[in-house]
């Protein structure tokens, strides 16, 4: 039953926000600009990240440019998605480990790895965790992959599809509860149901399209009390890179 509920789950948010991820018009992405458009895109939004990544690569022909610029120089151009300090550190600091680890600053050689390679080598890059590696197999590689944010981690657990108290333990039972062929979709449309239904605050479950299908305890509290219409915001980071 369980099961099922998930499939039907995964469907109609499929109807609603739709089933293809958009793949890059390019043969490769790469996954570099991948991996930074991640690490930009943390506690801020996807629009303001996106500003920020695009004013890196204005200004920086290469990322090694990057390497041996001033943290004051990184700082303004991502200033625009906050934590421009610890953000503009951080990616130095990754991106010269790499550099010296790998001779040249590229990640292609992850193409030839499985997942559980690629994560147990990235994990050892301070500052970069699960899900920031999914999403680089999931939105760079463009293989399954299902990653867990603060918007998938509460939606599953609102919703009663995991019982979990952290992302990454959400992350550990979706891997195996989530069919290989939804993940990538599924977290995609996890994100905007989150954004514009499934809010955090003050769910619009009046307005929801899987009410039926929600454990919520308060479900028909929020039906009764939240009347506001929806407001779509569905640009994600990484459809656009």
């Amino acid at each position: 039953m369980k099961n099922r509920r998930l499939t039907e789950i995964i469907k109609r948010l499929e109807d609603h926000f739709g089933s293809n991820v958009r793949k890059s018009a390019r043969k490769k992405k790469n996954l570099l600009d991948v991996l930074i458009a991640v690490k930009l895109s943390q506690n801020t939004t996807d629009r303001t990240s996106h500003k920020a990544y695009l004013n890196l690569k204005r200004r920086f022909a290469k990322w090694e440019d990057l390497i041996n610029a001033p943290l004051q120089e990184i700082k303004k151009e991502i200033k625009v998605c906050g934590m421009a300090e610890s953000k503009s550190r951080d990616i130095k600091a990754m991106l010269r480990e790499m550099k010296k680890n790998y001779g040249k600053l590229t990640l292609n050689h992850l193409r030839r790895l499985s997942d559980d390679e690629i994560y147990e080598e990235l994990l050892g890059y301070k500052g970069i965790g699960t899900k920031t590696i999914a999403c680089l197999i999931a939105f760079g590689l463009e293989r399954p992959a299902f990653p867990v944010d603060t918007h998938v981690h509460r939606v599953m657990n609102r919703m009663g599809i995991v019982n979990t108290t952290t992302p990454e333990k959400t992350f550990d039972v979706s891997n195996e509860l989530i069919p290989v062929e939804s993940k990538t979709t599924f977290h995609l449309n996890l994100i905007k149901f989150g954004r514009s239904v499934c809010k955090a605050p003050a769910p619009l479950c009046g307005e929801c399209c899987v009410y039926d299908l929600c454990n919520f305890g308060q479900k028909q509290y929020y039906k009764d009390r939240n009347k506001g219409k929806i407001k779509e915001n569905n640009f994600i980071i990484l459809e656009n890179i």
